[in-house]
């Protein structure tokens, strides 16, 4: 898998991929999102292509405390293949670089497969209790 930074031309591919991976909520506009990320840290939006396919994501920033990583997906056809740890270490390269001393992640509670995932290169649960109030409002949901 070749990793590099997302391209305008990728969106259709990418907001596919987030779907077949059911991380598309109804309150969220992929679109908006992309849109918002490309003007924030644009170099930390990465894709995984393999043989011409956009088959991994993952969208990270730095906020001068703590490296947030989102969208992460793989294409669960090629989910097991390594492509989540690689695009991964790429993201912590970035933050590394960047002066990050330590990576957050959110995942749902019902997500067991992506916190086994996570737990598997290193992650470990925060006690913590992640809160979050819409500013904007992309969709009804």
């Amino acid at each position: 898998m070749n990793i590099r930074t997302f391209h305008p031309s990728d969106e259709s591919a990418v907001i596919l991929l987030w779907e077949k991976c059911d991380l598309l909520r109804p309150w969220n506009d992929p679109k908006k999102d992309i849109r918002r990320k490309l003007e924030v840290q644009p170099e930390m939006f990465l894709v995984g292509c393999l043989n011409g396919e956009l088959v991994a994501t993952a969208m990270a920033g730095y906020d001068g405390h703590r490296g947030w990583v989102n969208y992460l997906a793989v294409a669960p056809e090629q989910q097991g293949n390594g492509f989540g740890q690689a695009i991964m270490a790429e993201v912590e390269k970035l933050l590394g670089e960047a002066g990050c001393p330590k990576v957050n992640v959110q995942v749902r509670g019902t997500n067991t497969s992506a916190i086994e995932f996570y737990e598997r290169i290193g992650y470990r649960v925060d006690d913590v209790v992640g809160l979050g109030k819409r500013i904007e409002q992309d969709n009804e949901g």
